[in-house]
């Protein structure tokens, strides 16, 4: 990742690297506050020999009074050298935790010999300090004597008292809080940097498998709110955004068309809720608007939306047409004044997937490229039902719309593999919801020109058809189908050209 990316990534997810930097900057402070305040005081002494009298007798002295001070620093905490001074201040009720409050320190190559005492009272510090330089001062010399005719050969002698600190060693606020700041930063990075990896959602065109090295993505559709209930974007608002983005993704479609000779391609997505129905009415529209002869089919038999778009009737349709109960000129209606057929999905039947691998289907699409320049068909998401799988082998392909913002990496691979498994063609990739406001929006135009986002859903949590699974073969994806699809149930004696009405105009 570049650095710009990992900027990304805190700008991203701002919210919880502040709650972590914030907590620790709070931590920080709540145990300075908590903590006891402690003063230090060092006794600095100078350790020197007597009887020289020679340069050599002066060098050879140094060198032995070097090599003794360390030893002496060892001995400071001993019990001959603090008994005396415990009894001297009366520190019998601190006198388990003294040695742990006294440390020696012999700067390199010196005879200077530091005890330092840290106490919670300046004044205590000082004197225990001075106290226990005067007890190693005569323990030292206990020791040196040998013949106790003769002095001491060692001499300690203070040269800087220990004195009452004005201001605490510990804690220090100042340094505390820098250290909680430090860490903070680093702590929210890293859980940042970690939700970051760990979040399989399809955020940037980086994210959509590649093939042959090269991402095949054929448009991006920016996110409306208004999408629901404004679907037809190119038809009501031709001049927005969106709309541009649909004339834009019809121009790409129109060269895989020209490359690869077929008209009839397939539009699906990896699970509901993704927004394919509405970017094939809108894309079926703006190739009308060329002049071409499009014709769009409602193959989604589980949750057709097709006739509620366009506002057409839909009890008669697709379905009808398969199983021979009406012609294909009597399903077929024509929207508006464009160049554009609508043939909806009709009843919906007990065995869609097997009506749809029909040979009467693959005559159908036959006919139907004939007719038309090019032939549009919905579909249902690849995951939950193999329909669009299906299609996929008598079409010229599929392409597959990823919800930014919903679709994760798993759930796409998935879908890509239910198509090639059995010798369908993926097309390419059309990202919709994409974000247009946010660290998101600039994260996809960072990264292409389109644009990302990303959900991690049940499809991991559930297995291998995540929470659709749960319901047999349609999935949970057939259980609204059949609760919405009521109106397009008509008895199969009304299907005849009486059963078409006059379709709205556009």
């Amino acid at each position: 990742m570049r650095f710009s990316e990992y900027l990304l990534v805190v700008r991203k997810r701002i919210v919880l690297f502040s709650a972590i930097f914030l907590a620790s900057i709070l931590s920080a402070f709540a145990v300075t506050s908590l903590m006891t305040p402690t003063y230090e005081s060092t006794t600095r002494l100078f350790v020197s020999t007597s009887g020289t009298e020679s340069a050599a007798d002066l060098l050879t002295g140094n060198s032995f009074t070097q090599q003794r001070v360390k030893s002496y620093a060892d001995i400071v905490t001993s019990p001959k050298v603090l008994d005396s001074v415990v009894a001297e201040l009366n520190l019998q009720s601190i006198e388990d935790k003294l040695p742990d409050r006294i440390s020696a320190n012999v700067p390199l190559n010196t005879v200077i010999l530091e005890i330092t005492v840290s106490d919670p009272s300046p004044y205590r510090a000082a004197s225990i300090a001075n106290s226990v330089a005067n007890s190693l001062e005569q323990v030292v010399t206990s020791l040196e004597t040998v013949d106790p005719t003769i002095s001491s050969p060692i001499k300690l002698s203070v040269i800087q008292p220990g004195e009452p600190a004005k201001s605490p060693a510990s804690p220090r606020p100042v340094l505390n809080l820098a250290l909680g700041g430090l860490i903070g930063l680093a702590l929210g990075f890293g859980v940042a940097l970690l939700r970051e990896n760990l979040d399989l959602r399809i955020r940037s065109v980086e994210d959509v498998p590649d093939k042959d090295g090269e991402v095949n993505v054929l448009g991006g559709i920016i996110f409306d709110e208004t999408a629901d209930s404004n679907p037809l974007i190119v038809h009501t608002s031709p001049k927005s955004t969106r709309a541009e983005a649909f004339r834009q993704l019809r121009t790409n479609i129109q060269f895989i068309e020209a490359a690869e000779g077929r008209k009839s391609i397939v539009v699906t997505s990896a699970i509901p809720g993704e927004g394919k129905s509405s970017t094939i009415a809108n894309l079926a529209i703006a190739m009308a608007d060329t002049g071409a002869k499009v014709l769009l089919v409602d193959c989604d038999l589980r949750k057709p939306k097709m006739h509620k778009y366009f506002s057409v009737e839909g009890a008669v349709g697709l379905t009808n047409l398969l199983i021979g109960q009406v012609k294909q000129a009597d399903v077929i209606q024509r929207w508006g004044r464009k160049n554009l057929d609508l043939l909806p999905a009709g009843q919906v039947p007990p065995n869609p997937s097997e009506l749809l691998g029909s040979e009467a289907m693959k005559n159908f699409l036959a006919q139907a490229e004939q007719d038309y320049d090019v032939v549009l068909i919905d579909s249902a998401p690849l995951l939950p039902v193999t329909d669009a799988a299906i299609l996929s082998k008598i079409t010229g392909g599929v392409s597959v719309v990823v919800g930014v913002g919903k679709t994760t990496k798993p759930q796409l691979a998935a879908a890509i593999g239910h198509v090639e498994a059995i010798g369908g063609r993926i097309l390419g990739f059309i990202m919709n919801k994409i974000p247009t406001k946010g660290v998101d929006a600039y994260r996809y135009r960072y990264s292409y020109k389109y644009g990302s986002y990303g959900s991690y859903g049940a499809y991991g949590k559930y297995g291998a058809y995540g929470r659709y699974g749960a319901y047999g073969a349609y999935g949970a994806y057939a259980q609204p189908y059949g609760e919405e699809n009521t109106e397009t149930t008509a008895p199969a004696s009304k299907t005849s050209k009486s059963a078409r009405k006059t379709p709205k105009k556009a």
